[in-house]
Parts: C-alpha cells; sequence; structure tokens
C-alpha cells in the first residue's frame, strides 16, 4: 500500500522546515510566503485537512486572537471566561496572546493580522498611540478594542466608564465621613492611569475637597508595586483615612502593608479597589472595588466582533459599560454579602482598565 503524503514529504516539496510545515497546517502565524508554498504543496500532493481546505477555500481560519496587556490579570480571565463561549458557539477557536503591554509586540500583532492566521482580533492596549491608530486604521482584518480610541479611528469599541466609578467611590468614602482620602494609581501614562487621575481630581472637586499632591501616589497595577507606593504614601501623610485605589491589586497590596502598620481597615483607613475581580471578594477583609464589567465588555467585544465578521460594512459602534460599586467590609463593615451601588447612569467617556 502506498503511503500517503506526510508532514515530511510536504515540507521537502515546499523546500521549508518540518516546523514550518506544522505552523502552517495548525494555523499559527507564520510568514506569508511560507503559508502559500505550505499550502501549495500541501494540495498538490493530496494532503489537505479540512480546516486547511476550508481556509484555501474561503480565506477563514475560524480562529480569533484576544490580545491583552496581562494574562495573569483576573480582569483579562474575567473577558476570556465570557469571549470563549462566544466564539465557540459561533465555530471559532480562541487565540490568547500576552504582550506585557508593549507596544511594539501589540504593533506587530496588529500588522500581523495581514498574514490572515486569525479572521479577527480583539486586544486591550494599556497605552494607545499614534502608532497604535494608524496600524488599526490600517489593519487587514477585524478588530475590536476593549479600551477607549477615537471615534473617528474606525473600529469596534468597548468602554468601561471610571469616571463614573470613581465618583462612585469617593461619594461612598465621604458618606463614611472621610476626608483625608489619598489615591494610589499605576503609570499615569496608561489609558485607565490617565482617566482614573483626571476622575479623582474631579470627585474631590465635585465634593468640596481640596486636592492635596501629598495625598497622590504612582506605582504600577501591580500587587508588589501597589505595596511599595502605599508605603511612601504613608511615610509623608500618615493621618490618611481612606484610599481610593486604582485596581484591586493595587488594593491588595495596600491592605497588606497597612495590616503590617497596625493599621486597622476600615476602622483607621477604609480601602477601595477598582475592577471587583473575584480576588476583592476572598480578601481579608473583603475589598470595596469598583466593578467595570469586565465579563460584560468581554461579551460585548466577542459579540461586535462576530457582527463585523458577518457585516464588514457597517458603521464602527461603541459600548459603554455601567459600573457598579460593590460595598464590602473594607470599607463599611459589611461582612456578610455586598451591597451593588449601580452608576449614575452611562458615561460620555470611558477607557479600559487593567
Amino acid at each position: 500500500m502506498t503511503e500517503g503524503p506526510t508532514i515530511n514529504t510536504i515540507a521537502r516539496r515546499a523546500g521549508v522546515s518540518i516546523a514550518s510545515v506544522s505552523r502552517v497546517l495548525n494555523g499559527l502565524p507564520t510568514r506569508e510566503e511560507t503559508v502559500r508554498r505550505v499550502l501549495s504543496a500541501a494540495e498538490e500532493l493530496g494532503y489537505v485537512p479540512n480546516s486547511v481546505a476550508r481556509s484555501l477555500k474561503n480565506r477563514r481560519t475560524n480562529q480569533v486572537a484576544f490580545a491583552m496587556a496581562d494574562i495573569g490579570n483576573p480582569v483579562y480571565l474575567a473577558m476570556v471566561r465570557e469571549i470563549q463561549p462566544v466564539l465557540r458557539a459561533a465555530g471559532y477557536r480562541l487565540l490568547l496572546h500576552s504582550t506585557d503591554a508593549d507596544v511594539a509586540d501589540e504593533l506587530d500583532v496588529l500588522r500581523g493580522l495581514g498574514e490572515r492566521y486569525v479572521d479577527g482580533l480583539i486586544m486591550s492596549p494599556l497605552r494607545v498611540t499614534d502608532e497604535h491608530l494608524r496600524a488599526l486604521a490600517a489593519a487587514r482584518a477585524p478588530v475590536v478594542v476593549i479600551g477607549s480610541v477615537p471615534e473617528e479611528t474606525g473600529v469596534d469599541n468597548v468602554r468601561a466608564d471610571s469616571r463614573t466609578g470613581v465618583r462612585l467611590a469617593l461619594d461612598h468614602l465621604y458618606g463614611l465621613g472621610r476626608r483625608r482620602i489619598a489615591f494610589v494609581n499605576g503609570p499615569p501614562d496608561t489609558v485607565p492611569g490617565a482617566a482614573r487621575a483626571a476622575a479623582y481630581r474631579e470627585a474631590l472637586d465635585a465634593l468640596g475637597l481640596p486636592y492635596d499632591e501629598n495625598l497622590v501616589e504612582v506605582g504600577d497595577f501591580y500587587r508588589a508595586e501597589g505595596a511599595t507606593a502605599v508605603r511612601a504614601l504613608l511615610d509623608r501623610a500618615a493621618d490618611v483615612d481612606a484610599l481610593m485605589c486604582a485596581n484591586d491589586l493595587i488594593a491588595l497590596g495596600a491592605l497588606d502593608v497597612l495590616r503590617r502598620a497596625g493599621r486597622r481597615v476600615p476602622e483607621d483607613v477604609a480601602v477601595v479597589g477598582m475592577d471587583d475581580t473575584y480576588l476583592a471578594g476572598v480578601a481579608w477583609p473583603a475589598l470595596t472595588s469598583v466593578s467595570l464589567g469586565s465579563e460584560r465588555r468581554g461579551r460585548a467585544a466577542a459579540e461586535l466582533l462576530l457582527d463585523r465578521l458577518e457585516n464588514g460594512q457597517r458603521q464602527a459602534r461603541v459600548v459603554t459599560v455601567e459600573p457598579r460599586l460593590a460595598v464590602r467590609a473594607s470599607t463599611a463593615g459589611v461582612r456578610d454579602g455586598t451591597d451593588d451601588v449601580p452608576g449614575a447612569g452611562e458615561g460620555t467617556e470611558g477607557e479600559e482598565s487593567p
């Protein structure tokens, strides 16, 4: 019996390595010329798996990529849990790519869409540069951005309204009698960092509280960096009675520092996070946090992308997800569940959260 074509024979016919053949046949990112040679050799030899045959016929891979800043961040995990089932129900596989918030890597992902290794892309960049906007405008496959980009960019966009979210948190703290409300942020050159810094100042102004630079500290959107920032803040402003943290990971770092310093939460210092990840509910004390609807944003992004794949000519859409405040023990001493406080309405502006 004659042996059928194998990856080895395809590699010899195409003049490429066995690894290159494997990458092409499994739909992984590969140079366009290599894809052409491998698929041509496979077709000549009669080695055409069903998925490759469909791709040859209609230029679809039935794969979608999700590029995120940090695959270990619970925010993105929550998004994946909603994105994947929506895509799976429509017959698509989900590929995950962690960029480490590296702009060059994100641009490579966007420019690589021309190689057609996926049919579409969902991405959530922490920074949006002019290069991002140019690459988005020139993208050769549908893209949905979870975050905030100018509407004239012409891509589908799912936003969080953390402006309203910060206001909900500060209103809550003010209502508890807190007046020395400090803010611990991530990098201000990121979309969420810039938006939350502006929202903090606006909320203070609305409450009639003065802005004090000594009550603001910048770190990064991670637990260890959050702890470092809180230590620096307490060293110069020991009289703070509340901490507004730009995400839950920073807030967890704050709880670590306050515990070691012998500061009681919430009696001495109330603490609020943002994102309302699962970590907020298992922290000790349980963390009050602003939910920016990570699951809802993920689901909306997947639905927008599927609609775009079917209707590529429609105008770009912007979806803004309303925030909610989940009140727990770190502010109000609630120890038997959470109280969800809905946002005051959808904002006109929004941005992505890490």
